[in-house]
């Protein structure tokens, strides 16, 4: 079972590459969300928990669900109106926050409210994500979700493991 974990985990980073985002493009939002309550924190550190992130089922079905369904549309094989909502990024859809949210659970109400302050702002790759998918015929609907859900997961983890340094 394990073997099998390690393999999806590979599936889902080798996929986001394939989309465009390195675990490197993550780490940059990871460490920019906790630098100044973390003051020691460190690059690896942000890979860590990238990676305990990326070792969870939930986030790794997640992630091919999400980038599948992103795939589809680029390809438009999605029957309608799924189409044109997720070809779109139609505001009022609102799935693609709410399949991340399995991803940004797994660390409590500060990966909820993470999320919600990177879903905003759009740092980094994310907010290229939404540019690319807005001027092109790539579709990044759930793909910036995910990313910015990996990221505030990420950042939560590395909060908690601060604070329990720190009792």
């Amino acid at each position: 079972m394990v073997e099998k974990q390690k393999r999806m985990k590979e599936i889902c980073i080798n996929l986001m590459e394939e989309r465009g985002v390195t675990l490197d493009k993550i780490v940059e939002i990871v460490y920019d969300l906790q630098k100044k309550y973390v003051p020691d924190l460190t690059a690896e550190n942000c890979y860590s928990a990238i990676s305990r992130v990326l070792d969870k089922r939930e986030v790794q079905n997640a992630i091919i669900t999400g980038l599948e369904l992103d795939m589809l549309a680029e390809k438009k094989m999605l029957s309608e109106p799924l189409q044109t909502l997720v070809s779109e990024d139609n505001p009022l859809y609102g799935i693609d926050e709410i399949l991340v949210l399995s991803i940004t659970n797994v660390y409590g109400s500060i990966g909820l409210t993470n999320f919600g302050y990177v879903d905003k702002v759009k740092p980094g790759i994310i907010g290229e994500l939404d540019e690319i998918g807005k001027n092109s015929d790539k579709c990044h609907t759930f793909m910036d979700d995910i990313i910015g859900a990996i990221a505030a997961a990420a950042a939560s983890s590395i909060a908690h493991n601060a604070v329990g340094d720190r009792e």
